[in-house]
């Protein structure tokens, strides 16, 4: 009996017969969106602007792509921006926040984004800040949407972004004493023993192989 051990997207000799590992692509690098952005993208960016005169000094980009509008904002002004969005142009959800590591973007390599939902006007927009890998500190939203407390918590866990003000900043999936951040991308694949109350379960790496 014979099994084929080539993989997924061609992958075939290396063990890996997921392929994903093999998989290569291509980065896409967005430049500020030009007008008109469509949609009611360029109605929020005025109402923004009219209501924030500090706009183009908070704002350092604004990215229309698939369908969705991102407002880069810069870590120092991203309360001043989020109380705008609540109270003036009714942005009263924040969807929570998520982490992404990019190590090759030097002085901003950790980033943290955050969907915002607008209940009043049936309207998304997404904000993203981005800190550096050395100084890794971004002012905590929960002042302004409360929800966003164990969403900043789990992206400090798998990323190491340290929300300041936050109220209890603490793991919230890891053990407190964990080493590292598990979803960052300089983060070890297998070779970590997992330890379930007392019992030690082998590595994943050394726990199957392909022959």
């Amino acid at each position: 009996m014979t099994h084929d051990q080539s993989g997924m997207f061609g992958a075939s000799g290396t063990g890996d017969t997921s392929g994903y590992g093999g998989l290569v692509r291509t980065q896409a690098s967005f430049g500020s969106a030009e007008r008109p952005y469509g949609s009611y993208f360029d109605q929020v960016a005025d109402d923004l602007e009219r209501a924030y005169p500090d706009f183009s000094d908070a704002i350092t980009r604004v990215v229309v792509d698939r369908g969705e509008l991102t407002l880069h904002v810069k870590k120092e002004r991203l309360v001043e921006v989020a109380f705008i969005l609540r109270d003036k142009l009714k942005f009263e959800m924040c969807m929570g926040v998520s982490g992404v590591h990019y190590p090759e973007r030097t002085g901003q390599e950790l980033v943290a984004l955050y969907p915002l939902l607008s209940l009043t006007k049936n309207q998304r927009i997404r904000l993203e800040v981005a800190t550096s890998d050395l100084d890794p500190h971004i002012p905590s939203v929960v002042e302004v949407w409360a929800g966003n407390n164990w969403h900043e918590r789990e992206t400090f866990d798998m990323f190491g972004i340290i929300f300041d003000g936050h109220p209890g900043l603490t793991r919230i999936l890891m053990p407190d004493d964990w080493d590292g951040h598990p979803q960052r991308k300089d983060y070890p694949l297998g070779g970590i023993a997992v330890e379930y109350k007392g019992a030690t379960t082998p590595a994943p790496s050394e726990r199957r192989s392909y022959r």
